[in-house]
């Protein structure tokens, strides 16, 4: 892949970071979040999932949120440790990371991402508020799934 990013775009008009402990191995809530086809399950504000392939660098995959639908191609993945993701939809260019750190009784998992583009710049305090509230989401979410008890 040319000019694949190796990380978030730290420089970016928009760049938002959050960071939750999750009490399971690193492993599930590795396998709950790559598991693409599965995100309507457990991340309501996510419509729509698919993955024609196993996540690799290089693979791309399809979701819809909030009305919009994104394309994603993965840049970087180190299983369960790290994956890194990005595209651009609506002329926002996106980079999102996930790393996923064990710990005594938890996995501290943090999501961070950029966003830049014309709209991003138009409005950067209200599109940090919505993406920061998206990221805060989608950790509670996972949270959530995973430490659900097996039925």
């Amino acid at each position: 892949m040319k000019n694949t990013p190796s990380g978030i775009d730290r420089a970016a008009p928009v760049v938002a970071r959050r960071e939750l402990p999750i009490r399971a191995p690193a492993p599930a809530v590795w396998a709950l979040l790559t598991y693409v086809p599965g995100w309507p399950v457990w991340q309501p504000d996510i419509a729509e999932a698919r993955a024609l392939t196993p996540l690799a660098p290089g693979a791309t995959f399809h979701w819809r949120t909030g009305g919009v639908d994104v394309t994603s191609t993965v840049y970087a993945l180190d299983a369960p440790r790290s994956i890194l993701w990005g595209g651009s939809s609506q002329g926002i260019t996106a980079v999102h990371r996930w790393t996923f750190t064990p710990s005594v009784s938890a996995t501290v998992v943090v999501t961070e991402e950029s966003w830049d583009g014309e709209a991003v710049r138009a409005d950067a305090d209200a599109v940090a508020r919505a993406l920061d509230r998206s990221l805060a989401h989608w950790l509670l979410h996972l949270k959530s799934a995973a430490e659900r008890p097996a039925r």
